[in-house]
This record gives C-alpha cells, structure tokens and sequence, in this order.
C-alpha cells in the first residue's frame, strides 16, 4: 500500500505562543451575530462570523500573502479544495508575528469552534502528538471576500485540514474534503492504538464487522487495500467495492448509523447535519457499502486498521496502519471535483 510523506514528525523547538484567552468570548465578544439566527446556531456559526472580523483587521500587506480569490489555482490545483495528509497552504504559521495577538486570537477560536467543546481535549493531545501544540505548524488561507459574497477559510498542517465555509461551497460538506489523523506513539503504533484519539471509531466499524455472518464477511472483507488518497467520487463503470449496507439486517443497520456518528461526533453539530443531508440526498447510508481491507491488519489479530465506507458521493477511508490517517469527502452531488495530492 502506497505511503505518503505525512510522517516526518516536524522539528520541535521549546518556544511557546503567548497563552490564548480562557474562552473564545473575548473575541467573540466584537462580532455582530445577525439577530435572526436562534441562539444555538449563533454558537455554532461563530466561526463564520469571525472570519469576517478576522479579515477586516488585516492589512493589505497580510491580504496579499494569504488571501486569494475564490477561484485561485496554483500547482496544486484549486487550493481552497486541496486536501493532504501533511501540508502547509503557505509558509506562514499562525503562531508567528505575522499575525497580531488579537488575530491569533481569532484564528484559534476559529479553530475551536469547529468542533465540539467535549472533543477540545482530544484535539489538544494530537496536535501536541504530531505538532508539538496548536500554532506552530499550521497555516490558514482565506478565499473570497467574507462578508460579500461565497469565503473558504482553511486550516492545514500535519494530520490536518479543516475549512469554515457558511456554505458558501455548494454540495460540500464541511466546505470540501478535510483529513484528521493521529500518530500517537510515533509513527508506527501498536495493534491497540493506545492513546490514539481517533482509533474508537475503527473500533466501532470493527463491531459491526462482528456482526456480519459468513456471507456478508466474504463480500466485506476485501484483500488489498485502496490508495488511501482515493477519495474522489467513483463515476461510470468504476463502483465501490464491499459489503452493500442495504444488506444489513436491521440491528446491523443501526450499528451502522452508530459508526456514522462516531466519525463526525468530533465537529460541530451544523457540519454533522450538513454530512447527513448531503447522504440523504444520495439515498442515505443504504446506498454506500463497507469494505475491510485483509492487507493491513497490524498484529494479523483480524481487527481490520484500514477500512472504507463509499457511496455515490460520500466516501470516509480510514487507514489505521502504521497509524490513524482519514480522508473524508463529503458532498450532494457526485460530479462535483476535489484537488488531491499528486
């Protein structure tokens, strides 16, 4: 199975960012929320509203260096939607003088604010993991103009990328393709995955395979796995392969949606909605299927590390071997393109 370069742990230095606000209030504090939202979705579209804030307060010197039109491209393809296991969408850390203790403020309660306040701590250990800690190695860009029109604010770094979009990205969820992972112990783990964050949701897929009788195993259970990066949508003759959930019994079915939410469980609850109106739209969890990969089964203990659910345009592959990587690409509509690594 093809390796990407993700796992050159980068250089840690003792340097510590000045301490960030005990809670995201204080920036939050000079946002304008609309008066029409409902009080728990004014929570959970925060972040939107302070991207706006945050990009009035650049300079045009800051503009010019992370900035871009909706639209931009470079070697990469179009940027707002590329996707990759370790990577920077530009030079610039959000940990460095680049930016004003007031914007790093804002950029981290951004980053916060896009997933569940229960999750903060389990978010914390992996950056510090693979990172060091939250600043020094990741990097934003912002497209479009906030306030005036379709914006993509993106995050990227090691085991990293997460976008706040409003919906401007139409058929997406979360704004486009994200990737979350987590090398706990280095970068190869154990069998047990211990102390990896994200390992209970191979756990809870894995529980669902205990479930399935021999016939439903042999189509499941598939010998090599697929590139982990193939995450664009399947189109024509090319199908997914596995065990069609539409085969499932109907405990076997409520498992499944079990292990559905256990994968978006870490993110705010607008963007777990938006990922089950987007299935919805393609048939729901019925139309995907689960696959098993035999190749990659760290401790030959038959407790599947890598494993895929795909459907016409949902597909969430998890690579658990050497260590937790995830690529999940989300959307409405199976035409639509994503930029994946070359």
């Amino acid at each position: 199975m093809q390796r990407h370069n993700d796992c050159n742990q980068p250089e840690l230095n003792h340097w510590t960012r000045r301490q960030f606000v005990q809670t995201a209030g204080a920036a939050a504090a000079i946002v304008a929320v609309p008066k029409f939202l409902p009080a728990a979705e004014d929570e959970q579209r925060k972040p939107e509203t302070l991207v706006k804030t945050l990009y009035d307060s650049l300079s045009p010197e800051q503009k010019a260096k992370m900035c871009h039109a909706w639209d931009y491209t470079d070697e990469r393809g179009l940027l707002r939607a590329h996707v990759n296991n370790n990577w920077q969408i530009n030079d610039i850390r959000v940990a460095s003088d680049f930016y004003t203790k007031d914007q790093q403020d804002m950029i981290e309660a951004i980053f916060w604010g896009l997933y569940q306040p229960d999750w903060k701590d389990r978010i914390k250990k992996q950056l510090q993991d693979d990172a060091g800690e939250y600043g020094k190695h990741q990097s934003i860009a912002l497209f479009g103009e906030p306030g005036t029109g379709k914006f993509e604010f993106v995050m990227t770094g090691r085991h990293l990328t997460i976008r706040c979009d409003g919906d401007s990205t139409e058929h997406f969820a979360f704004g486009g393709p994200i990737f979350y992972g987590h090398a706990a112990q280095g970068f190869n783990e154990q069998p047990d995955h211990p102390g990896n964050v994200f390992w209970y949701q191979a756990q809870k897929a894995n529980d669902l395979y205990k479930m399935l009788d021999g016939k439903q195993r042999t189509l499941a259970l598939v010998p090599s796995a697929l590139e982990e990066s193939a995450v664009q949508f399947r189109t024509g003759d090319i199908k997914p392969i596995g065990l069609p959930l539409s085969e499932l019994s109907k405990d076997q079915q409520e498992h499944a949606q079990k292990v559905l939410q256990a994968l978006i469980e870490p993110y705010r609850k607008v963007d777990q909605e938006e990922v089950r109106k987007c299935l919805s739209a393609q048939g729901g969890l019925e139309k995907c299927k689960i696959a098993f990969f035999a190749d990659s089964d760290l401790g030959n203990d038959q407790v599947w590390d890598v494993w895929r659910i795909e459907g016409p345009s949902f597909v969430w592959h998890y690579r658990g071997a050497p260590h937790v990587h995830v690529w999940a690409n989300v959307a409405d509509d199976s035409s639509v393109k994503i930029s994946l690594p070359g």
